[in-house]
């Protein structure tokens, strides 16, 4: 699995893709049309010193994706079997 990190100028996204040997794309943002609205991000390996990428992010405003691997996993909560009485008549 890999880290990915968002930036919105292609310049800070190029200067921490070199600085960890990331490697270089151009997001997109579900609903957004224009492309020019789209941000770049760097796909890292989760190799990747994070006390490293951490200042990297804060210096060029970035930011990494949440992984759904790294959400935790709830159950749903459990369906009632029975309709729920409001009033005994």
């Amino acid at each position: 699995m890999e880290l990915t990190a968002y930036f919105f100028e292609r310049d800070d996204a190029e200067q921490v893709a070199a600085a960890l040997n990331g490697e270089l794309r151009r997001g997109h943002f579900q609903g957004e049309d224009d492309d020019e609205d789209h941000p770049w991000t760097v796909l890292l390996p989760t190799t990747t010193d994070l006390a490293v990428l951490d200042d990297l992010l804060t210096q060029h405003e970035g930011w990494l994706e949440p992984e759904a691997a790294d959400q935790p996993q709830v159950a749903p909560p459990e369906l009632p079997t029975a309709p729920k009485r409001l009033k005994n008549s």
